[in-house]
C-alpha cells in the first residue's frame, strides 16, 4: 500500500525526533510533504508554520522527493515554527471531528443516491404514486445537499479566520 521509506532526525527546540517517512504513493519516494505532515503529528507544529532547514537551506518544494532535495536516510533536518495555542487546538479538533461527521454523511448520501437511481430504473411508467414519492425524496436530498453546502462554507470561513489569526500572530 505504501512505497519506500527513509528515517530522518528532526530537531525542534531542544528535542530530537526520529521520523520514519514513508512515501504515500506506491513506487515513489517520500516527498517533503510526507515529511512535513509527519512532523506536524509528532511536534504539533502546523504545516503552514513549519520552516524546514537542511544543510543551511530552507526546504520549500513540498511535492519534491526528499532525495531530490539532497535529504538522505539518517540525515538531520531542523524545524523552526510555533505550535497552536491550546484554545486553537481545541477548535481545530472540533473542526476535524465535524469534518469526519460530514464525510460519514457524504458516504451515506452516495448510498441514497444509488438507491434512488435503482428505484428509478425499476419503476414502470404507470406507477404514478411511486414516481411522485421518489421525486419528493430527490427534493429532500437536494435540500439537504444545499444545507451541506452552507455548512461547508461556514467551515471554510472559520478555517480562514483561524489561519489569518495564526499568520497575524506569527508576524
Amino acid at each position: 500500500m505504501s512505497g519506500p521509506s527513509m528515517t530522518v532526525t528532526v530537531t525542534y527546540n531542544n528535542e530530537k525526533h526520529s521520523i520514519q517517512v514513508v512515501a504515500q504513493q506506491e513506487n515513489s519516494e517520500p516527498t517533503l510533504q510526507d515529511l512535513a505532515l509527519l512532523i506536524e503529528q509528532v511536534t504539533g507544529v502546523p504545516l503552514a508554520f513549519q520552516k524546514l532547514i537542511y544543510k543551511g537551506k530552507s526546504l520549500k518544494e513540498m511535492e519534491q522527493p526528499l532525495s531530490a532535495l539532497g535529504v538522505k536516510n539518517g540525515c538531520r533536518v531542523m524545524l523552526i515554527g510555533k505550535k497552536n495555542s491550546p484554545e486553537e487546538e481545541a477548535e481545530l479538533k472540533k473542526l476535524r471531528d465535524l469534518e469526519k461527521s460530514v464525510e460519514k454523511i457524504a458516504d451515506q448520501l452516495v448510498g441514497v443516491n444509488e438507491e434512488l437511481g435503482g428505484i428509478q430504473k425499476t419503476l414502470p411508467e404507470n406507477f404514478r404514486d411511486c414516481r411522485l414519492k421518489r421525486k419528493g425524496l430527490v427534493k429532500k436530498v437536494q435540500a439537504f445537499l444545499a444545507q451541506c453546502d452552507t455548512v461547508e462554507r461556514r467551515i471554510e470561513q472559520e478555517t480562514d479566520k483561524l489561519q489569518s489569526k495564526n499568520l497575524a500572530l506569527a508576524e
